[in-house]
C-alpha cells in the first residue's frame, strides 16, 4: 500500500524513507526484527495523518473494523469489510 500510494503522488518514497527510519530509531532500544512490520505500519499511518488523507480516529476504526472481519472469515477465505 505504501508503495502504491507513493507511486500515485500522495508522498514521496523518501519521505516515506524517513518516517520509516524514525519509527526504527523511536523503538531503537527495544527494537526487534519482528517489529519492522509495525514500524512500517506506523510510518504509513502517520504519513497518511501528515497528508490529510486520514485521521487518528478513522484508522483507529478500521484497524477494528479489520480484526472484527478477519475473525469472522473462514480460512481461505478473503476478508471483506
Amino acid at each position: 500500500m505504501a508503495v502504491h500510494l507513493s507511486e500515485r503522488g500522495v508522498f514521496a518514497w523518501s519521505d516515506f524513507s524517513a518516517a520509516l527510519s524514525e519509527q526504527i530509531c523511536a523503538r531503537a532500544e527495544f527494537y526487534q526484527p519482528g517489529d519492522y512490520y509495525e514500524c512500517w505500519l506506523d510510518a504509513l499511518e502517520s504519513l497518511l495523518c501528515d497528508t490529510g488523507c486520514a485521521d487518528e480516529p478513522t484508522l483507529h476504526a478500521l484497524e477494528h473494523a479489520w480484526a472484527d472481519a478477519y475473525r469472522r472469515t473462514p480460512h481461505g477465505q478473503p476478508v471483506s469489510l
